[in-house]
Protein backbone atom coordinates (compact mmCIF):
# COMPACT_ATOMS: atom_id res chain seq x y z
CA UNK A 1 0.00 0.00 0.00
CA UNK A 2 2.63 2.34 -1.02
CA UNK A 3 3.94 4.69 -3.38
CA UNK A 4 6.75 6.63 -3.82
CA UNK A 5 6.81 10.26 -2.85
CA UNK A 6 6.23 11.63 -6.13
CA UNK A 7 2.81 13.35 -5.06
CA UNK A 8 0.28 14.66 -7.63
CA UNK A 9 0.89 18.58 -8.54
CA UNK A 10 -1.65 20.64 -10.03
CA UNK A 11 -0.55 23.88 -11.53
CA UNK A 12 -2.57 26.98 -11.28
CA UNK A 13 -4.39 24.92 -8.20
CA UNK A 14 -6.59 23.29 -10.64
CA UNK A 15 -7.31 20.11 -8.91
CA UNK A 16 -10.74 18.77 -8.12
CA UNK A 17 -10.95 19.42 -4.64
CA UNK A 18 -12.51 16.88 -2.43
CA UNK A 19 -14.14 13.22 -3.32
CA UNK A 20 -14.28 12.34 -6.99
CA UNK A 21 -18.00 11.78 -7.92
CA UNK A 22 -18.81 8.62 -8.92
CA UNK A 23 -20.25 8.16 -13.02
CA UNK A 24 -23.60 7.40 -13.69
CA UNK A 25 -24.53 4.24 -13.65
CA UNK A 26 -27.51 4.75 -15.88
CA UNK A 27 -27.28 6.87 -18.81
CA UNK A 28 -29.48 7.08 -21.42
CA UNK A 29 -28.24 4.31 -23.70
CA UNK A 30 -28.91 0.43 -24.42
CA UNK A 31 -27.71 -2.15 -22.74
CA UNK A 32 -25.19 -4.50 -24.69
CA UNK A 33 -22.40 -6.62 -25.35
CA UNK A 34 -22.32 -6.73 -28.77
CA UNK A 35 -21.58 -8.89 -32.11
CA UNK A 36 -18.03 -9.18 -33.12
CA UNK A 37 -16.59 -6.15 -35.31
CA UNK A 38 -13.68 -5.21 -37.63
CA UNK A 39 -11.98 -1.95 -37.30
CA UNK A 40 -8.64 -1.44 -40.01
CA UNK A 41 -8.70 -5.08 -40.69
CA UNK A 42 -8.91 -6.28 -37.27
CA UNK A 43 -11.50 -8.24 -35.60
CA UNK A 44 -12.61 -7.35 -32.09
CA UNK A 45 -15.20 -9.40 -29.91
CA UNK A 46 -16.85 -8.05 -27.37
CA UNK A 47 -18.11 -10.22 -24.26
CA UNK A 48 -18.77 -10.44 -20.13
CA UNK A 49 -15.48 -10.22 -18.44
CA UNK A 50 -15.90 -9.84 -15.04
CA UNK A 51 -12.57 -10.67 -14.13
CA UNK A 52 -11.04 -7.82 -16.41
CA UNK A 53 -7.41 -6.85 -15.13
CA UNK A 54 -5.55 -5.00 -17.55
CA UNK A 55 -2.47 -2.46 -17.87
CA UNK A 56 -1.60 -0.17 -21.27
CA UNK A 57 -1.81 2.79 -21.77
CA UNK A 58 -5.00 5.18 -21.83
CA UNK A 59 -5.51 8.61 -23.97
CA UNK A 60 -8.46 10.75 -23.64
CA UNK A 61 -10.94 12.29 -26.28
CA UNK A 62 -13.19 14.95 -26.40
CA UNK A 63 -14.02 18.45 -28.66
CA UNK A 64 -14.48 16.68 -31.64
CA UNK A 65 -16.70 13.98 -30.21
CA UNK A 66 -18.77 15.95 -28.15
CA UNK A 67 -22.43 15.32 -28.83
CA UNK A 68 -21.82 13.21 -31.02
CA UNK A 69 -23.57 9.35 -30.89
CA UNK A 70 -21.85 6.24 -28.50
CA UNK A 71 -21.88 3.11 -29.73
CA UNK A 72 -24.71 2.18 -27.33
CA UNK A 73 -26.71 5.31 -28.20
CA UNK A 74 -25.88 7.97 -25.94
CA UNK A 75 -24.37 11.32 -26.40
CA UNK A 76 -21.00 11.90 -25.96
CA UNK A 77 -20.62 14.59 -23.45
CA UNK A 78 -16.53 15.11 -23.12
CA UNK A 79 -17.26 16.63 -19.43
CA UNK A 80 -18.67 13.54 -17.99
CA UNK A 81 -17.05 10.32 -16.47
CA UNK A 82 -17.28 7.88 -19.00
CA UNK A 83 -14.93 5.61 -21.19
CA UNK A 84 -14.59 3.86 -24.40
CA UNK A 85 -13.21 -0.27 -24.60
CA UNK A 86 -13.06 -2.19 -27.66
CA UNK A 87 -14.46 -5.05 -25.72
CA UNK A 88 -16.24 -4.47 -22.31
CA UNK A 89 -20.15 -4.70 -22.19
CA UNK A 90 -22.17 -1.47 -22.60
CA UNK A 91 -22.54 -0.27 -19.50
CA UNK A 92 -19.89 -1.41 -17.22
CA UNK A 93 -18.15 0.41 -14.38
CA UNK A 94 -14.46 -0.03 -14.21
CA UNK A 95 -11.73 1.57 -12.14
CA UNK A 96 -9.00 3.34 -14.15
CA UNK A 97 -5.93 4.12 -12.03
CA UNK A 98 -3.15 6.15 -13.42
CA UNK A 99 0.12 4.21 -12.73
CA UNK A 100 2.12 7.16 -13.01
CA UNK A 101 0.67 9.54 -10.40
CA UNK A 102 -1.78 7.05 -8.45
CA UNK A 103 -4.60 9.08 -8.94
CA UNK A 104 -7.64 6.59 -9.65
CA UNK A 105 -11.67 7.30 -11.20
CA UNK A 106 -14.44 5.41 -11.66
CA UNK A 107 -15.78 5.60 -15.18
CA UNK A 108 -19.03 4.20 -17.26
CA UNK A 109 -17.90 2.33 -20.19
CA UNK A 110 -20.40 3.55 -22.78
CA UNK A 111 -18.19 3.60 -26.56
CA UNK A 112 -16.39 1.85 -28.57
CA UNK A 113 -12.22 2.34 -28.67
CA UNK A 114 -9.35 3.34 -29.08
CA UNK A 115 -8.47 1.54 -32.16
CA UNK A 116 -4.40 1.72 -31.42
CA UNK A 117 -2.70 -1.02 -30.87
CA UNK A 118 -0.70 -0.03 -28.00
CA UNK A 119 -3.83 1.80 -25.72
CA UNK A 120 -6.36 -0.22 -24.21
CA UNK A 121 -8.81 2.79 -23.08
CA UNK A 122 -9.84 5.64 -24.29
CA UNK A 123 -11.56 8.39 -21.42
CA UNK A 124 -13.36 11.60 -21.41
CA UNK A 125 -11.99 14.52 -21.05
CA UNK A 126 -12.98 15.20 -17.39
CA UNK A 127 -11.62 11.94 -16.59
CA UNK A 128 -8.58 12.79 -17.97
CA UNK A 129 -8.33 15.79 -15.84
CA UNK A 130 -8.75 14.03 -12.67
CA UNK A 131 -6.28 11.02 -13.59
CA UNK A 132 -3.85 13.82 -14.21
CA UNK A 133 -2.68 13.45 -18.13
CA UNK A 134 -4.82 15.76 -20.23
CA UNK A 135 -1.98 17.68 -20.65
CA UNK A 136 0.23 14.72 -21.81
CA UNK A 137 -2.42 13.07 -23.57
CA UNK A 138 -1.33 9.49 -22.64
CA UNK A 139 -0.73 8.05 -19.64
CA UNK A 140 0.26 4.16 -18.43
CA UNK A 141 -2.88 3.03 -16.71
CA UNK A 142 -4.54 -0.31 -14.40
CA UNK A 143 -8.16 -0.79 -16.19
CA UNK A 144 -10.42 -3.01 -13.41
CA UNK A 145 -14.00 -3.85 -14.37
CA UNK A 146 -15.97 -3.36 -11.31
CA UNK A 147 -18.84 -5.54 -9.51
CA UNK A 148 -22.18 -4.63 -8.24
CA UNK A 149 -20.82 -3.73 -4.86
CA UNK A 150 -17.93 -1.61 -6.90
CA UNK A 151 -15.19 -3.59 -6.32
CA UNK A 152 -12.72 -5.46 -8.45
CA UNK A 153 -13.73 -8.88 -8.51
CA UNK A 154 -10.87 -9.95 -7.12
CA UNK A 155 -11.58 -7.85 -3.99
CA UNK A 156 -8.32 -5.93 -4.07
CA UNK A 157 -8.18 -1.70 -3.18
CA UNK A 158 -6.20 0.25 -6.22
CA UNK A 159 -3.18 0.79 -4.16
CA UNK A 160 -2.09 -2.50 -4.71
CA UNK A 161 -1.20 -1.71 -7.81
CA UNK A 162 1.79 0.02 -6.75
CA UNK A 163 3.76 -2.47 -4.52
CA UNK A 164 5.77 -1.26 -1.67
CA UNK A 165 9.66 -1.46 -1.80
CA UNK A 166 10.93 -3.86 0.50
CA UNK A 167 12.54 -2.86 3.59
CA UNK A 168 10.87 0.37 3.59
CA UNK A 169 10.11 1.88 7.32
CA UNK A 170 7.95 4.53 9.17
CA UNK A 171 6.11 6.99 9.78
CA UNK A 172 3.59 6.88 7.36
CA UNK A 173 1.36 9.11 5.90
CA UNK A 174 -1.85 9.08 4.07
CA UNK A 175 -1.78 11.57 1.42
CA UNK A 176 -4.91 12.98 -0.15
CA UNK A 177 -3.86 15.26 -2.93
CA UNK A 178 -1.16 17.75 -3.79
CA UNK A 179 -1.93 21.16 -5.32
CA UNK A 180 -0.88 24.69 -5.62
CA UNK A 181 -3.44 26.55 -3.90
CA UNK A 182 -3.23 27.27 -0.10
CA UNK A 183 -6.91 28.17 0.24
CA UNK A 184 -7.94 24.49 -2.04
CA UNK A 185 -5.84 22.99 0.14
CA UNK A 186 -7.42 24.45 3.35
CA UNK A 187 -10.80 23.12 2.15
CA UNK A 188 -9.67 19.75 2.03
CA UNK A 189 -7.76 19.16 5.07
CA UNK A 190 -11.22 20.60 6.58
CA UNK A 191 -13.17 18.41 4.33
CA UNK A 192 -10.87 14.99 5.85
CA UNK A 193 -10.42 15.89 9.17
CA UNK A 194 -12.83 13.62 10.40
CA UNK A 195 -10.39 10.93 9.14
CA UNK A 196 -7.64 11.63 11.53
CA UNK A 197 -4.86 14.46 12.16
CA UNK A 198 -4.64 16.30 9.10
CA UNK A 199 -2.49 18.96 7.72
CA UNK A 200 -0.68 21.08 5.07
CA UNK A 201 2.48 20.11 4.29
CA UNK A 202 4.67 22.93 1.82
CA UNK A 203 6.68 21.59 -0.26
CA UNK A 204 9.39 23.39 -3.17
CA UNK A 205 9.53 20.96 -7.03
CA UNK A 206 11.49 22.63 -9.47
CA UNK A 207 10.91 26.22 -8.23
CA UNK A 208 7.53 26.31 -7.38
CA UNK A 209 5.37 25.71 -4.37
CA UNK A 210 2.90 23.20 -3.64
CA UNK A 211 1.04 21.99 -1.12
CA UNK A 212 0.23 18.48 0.12
CA UNK A 213 -2.43 17.30 2.46
CA UNK A 214 -2.42 14.75 4.51
CA UNK A 215 -3.55 12.34 7.28
CA UNK A 216 -0.83 11.03 10.17
CA UNK A 217 1.52 10.07 10.81
CA UNK A 218 1.31 6.49 11.27
CA UNK A 219 3.57 4.13 12.90
CA UNK A 220 2.21 1.11 11.46
CA UNK A 221 1.61 0.70 7.79
CA UNK A 222 -1.23 -1.45 8.51
CA UNK A 223 -2.82 1.60 10.57
CA UNK A 224 -1.80 3.55 7.36
CA UNK A 225 -3.94 1.32 5.27
CA UNK A 226 -7.18 1.01 7.24
CA UNK A 227 -7.38 4.97 7.27
CA UNK A 228 -6.80 4.67 3.39
CA UNK A 229 -9.66 2.03 2.94
CA UNK A 230 -11.86 4.80 4.91
CA UNK A 231 -10.81 7.60 2.65
CA UNK A 232 -11.81 5.29 -0.59
CA UNK A 233 -14.99 4.43 1.08
CA UNK A 234 -15.92 7.90 0.64
CA UNK A 235 -15.00 8.27 -2.49
CA UNK A 236 -11.33 10.11 -2.56
CA UNK A 237 -9.94 7.12 -5.17
CA UNK A 238 -6.60 9.40 -5.07
CA UNK A 239 -5.50 9.10 -1.71
CA UNK A 240 -1.71 7.64 -1.52
CA UNK A 241 0.31 6.17 1.35
CA UNK A 242 3.98 7.41 2.14
CA UNK A 243 6.64 7.66 3.77
CA UNK A 244 8.79 10.19 3.74
CA UNK A 245 11.93 7.82 4.22
CA UNK A 246 11.57 7.49 0.50
CA UNK A 247 10.26 11.01 -0.60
Amino acid sequence: MLAGCVGVEFPGGSAPVGPVPAPDTRGTGNQKVGRPYQIGGVWYYPRVDPGYDAVGLASWYGPKFHGRSTANGERFDMNKLTAAHRTLPMPSIVLVTNLENGRSVRLRVNDRGPFVDDRIIDVSRRAAQFLGFEQKGTARVRVQVLDANGQPADSRRVADAVPAPAGVGGPFFVQIASMSSLDNARRLRDAVARFGRAHIQKVWLDGRRFYRVRLGPYDGRSLAARTLDRLYDQGYYSARVFTDSIG
